[in-house]
């Protein structure tokens, strides 16, 4: 009951006073469907259809009045009734049903909101130690798992609350025989509560390999290119017909469960049921009248309980997603970055002078006995453009993150124009920026699109100019459609220079005071890379450049170049000065390419 009881509470945070009126409506159908079958028989009785000694049966005094009316006229008059009470039940039932279904609805739109929300607010280093592919399962398939446990839980409460109501009606009306059933039941859920323990496991199961069978699609799915071209199609088949059969294994042994305890319940239930009739008739001397209600309101009760079963079981099956899912979602409050109003207009930050970091330290795990950046004290000046070099895992990307605020130091400061970097002007720091990454991602959409994710708002004018300056206006006004054309899934329709050039666009586009490029010419060729140098440098003196390079030549015009070194800033100066240091690493790193140069 604890299941139950855990997940009333989750829905009751979502439905509030709604869920408190379906359960009073509920009650309300229980006693019409008792009363409808507790009156029938007493009611036939009185009206003198049939001879049954009614004597002593509880609320039978209320229709006295059809021992003087004409058989002709009661027997309408009793199965009015009872068509009556039958129509109110289930007109009520319906209007549940459809509130049920607006609840389960509702409350599965409000976890994935309430999930994707805690999720895209949380910090950069929640992103870093997460592996993608779980957290695509937990959004798509767990959350619809757990959402299914609503039913199961409003199912769970109809039936228990209508199970009750039957059985006070027939304690009043044999409270013997019903302790005697009673006793009976106890004990058949009792030995079923192996069923709500498999249950659990297996849902415990479905999540591993829910887990397993989405990692393993997305990773092929972003390799397959790599599949294609090293023939790896038959160890990708047969990995993918293992995990299959697993999850076929699984769903067909969750049937069997299911199937076996309904089984055992329904063999159990007749046994029960026989030693009952014969108990009432022999031992506690059960007039017909009463007899014949008993098992009319346990014949009706049985199934009740077996759904009551099947339903503990379905919950107990569900509720380890559900537990997944408060548990990303409690992870994601840990980690939660600024607490964001979505109300807000946020205004980019208003940069004049510099920015600065002094004396910054950073790991990204506390238990890692070395810094991942150790004391860095630089200055961007604004308008400028600055460059940061090295070698692989010297620390210049995370250096990046941290300017941007996506990283928060372990020691030291970030300063914007002398104010340091806080939760206060995190996010206007961020809507000053664009960022151009080492691989640029576009969305399956059209140009247009892919360019207004930025600015909904640009006209055609400034769509194009954007591409001007990006050096993407004329291969764009080529293409079939124009800016209308859809360039398939991360614009794989497109060359890596033409979607390098429009991400370029789409960052120019946001008119930003800081753009940052992440070894955006890293693996472009010649003619492309030449492009995008030209279209930066026609953006310098307009806005503070940061790049960081892997071909040395294309910061040649860079204001400062800042090298590091295993987390250290080791030189500093402009591109001319570094490269006559002989001996030192900016040099050594220029030599190395001018010698690997074709």
């Amino acid at each position: 009951m604890k299941d139950v009881v855990f997940f009333l509470k989750q829905i009751h945070s979502y439905a509030g006073k709604i869920l408190y009126l379906n359960l009073a409506a509920m009650i309300l159908i229980g006693l019409l469907e008792g009363v409808a079958i507790l009156l029938l028989i007493p009611m036939i009785s009185i009206s003198g259809i049939i001879d049954l000694n009614v004597d002593g049966i509880p609320f039978i005094g209320m229709f006295s009045f059809l021992k003087a009316t004409p058989v002709s006229i009661g027997l309408p008059v009793v199965l009015s009734t009872f068509v009556l009470l039958v129509v109110s039940q289930n007109l009520l039932q319906r209007k549940i049903s459809i509130r049920n279904s607006i609840i389960q609805q509702g409350f599965l739109r409000y976890i994935r909101v309430e999930t994707y929300k805690k999720l895209i607010y949380s910090n950069w280093s929640f992103f870093v130690e997460k592996r993608k592919s779980d957290l695509i399962n937990i959004l798509t398939t767990v959350i619809g798992r757990a959402s299914a446990g609503t039913q199961a839980v409003l199912q769970f409460m109809s039936s228990f609350i209508t199970t009750i109501i039957q059985i006070v009606l027939a304690f009043l009306l044999a409270p013997t025989i019903t302790i005697f059933v009673l006793l009976c039941g106890v004990v058949l859920m009792y030995f079923n509560r192996t069923f709500l323990k498999r249950s659990f496991v297996l849902g415990k199961r479905n999540i591993n390999l829910s887990k397993s069978y989405i990692a393993g699609i997305t990773d092929q799915m972003n390799g397959i290119k790599d599949i294609k071209s090293n023939t790896l199609e038959h160890s990708r088949l047969e990995w993918y017909e293992t995990i299959t059969k697993d999850m076929e294994s699984e769903q067909v042994e969750h049937m069997k469960l299911r199937s076996t305890s309904q089984l055992y319940y329904k063999i159990a239930s007749a046994l029960f049921i026989a030693i009952f009739v014969y108990a009432s008739i022999n031992l506690f001397n059960a007039q017909v009248a009463q007899l014949m209600l008993i098992i009319v309101i346990f014949s009706r009760l049985w199934p009740r309980v077996a759904g009551i079963q099947a339903s503990l079981e379905q919950i107990a099956a569900i509720i380890p997603s559900f537990k997944e899912v408060k548990a990303l979602q409690n992870e994601c409050m840990d980690s939660e970055e600024l607490e964001i109003n979505v109300n807000r207009k946020i205004e980019p930050i208003s940069f004049q002078n510099e920015i600065e970091c002094r004396n910054v330290f950073f790991r990204y795990n506390q238990n890692e006995p070395e810094s991942t950046l150790k004391n860095i004290n630089i200055l961007i000046p604004s308008y400028k453009m600055t460059a940061f070099v090295g070698r692989s895992g010297s620390g210049k990307s995370t250096l990046i993150d941290l300017l941007m605020g996506l990283n928060q130091p372990e020691k030291g400061d970030v300063l914007v124009d002398g104010v340091p970097l806080s939760s206060e002007n995190l996010l206007s720091l961020r809507r000053a920026i664009s960022y151009v990454p080492q691989e640029p991602f576009l969305f399956n959409t059209t140009i247009r699109e892919n360019l207004t994710l930025v600015e909904p708002d640009a006209s055609d004018e400034q769509l194009w100019e954007s591409l001007v300056f990006a050096s993407a206006a004329e291969f764009v006004g080529k293409l079939p459609h124009g800016l209308d054309t859809i360039i398939g899934d991360r614009g794989i329709r497109l060359s890596g220079g033409e979607r390098q050039r429009i991400v370029l666009a789409r960052a120019i586009l946001r008119k930003p005071s800081i753009l940052v490029l992440d070894e955006a010419t890293s693996a472009l060729d010649t003619v492309s890379e030449e492009r995008i140098q030209e279209a930066i440098t026609r953006l310098k003196g307009k806005m503070t450049i940061v790049v960081i390079a892997h071909r040395l030549s294309t910061i040649r015009n860079a204001d400062q170049v800042i090298v590091l070194d295993r987390g250290r800033v080791i030189q500093q100066g402009h591109f001319d000065q570094l490269s006559q240091e002989k001996g030192k690493t900016f040099s050594h790193l220029l030599r190395k390419q001018v010698e690997l140069a074709p």
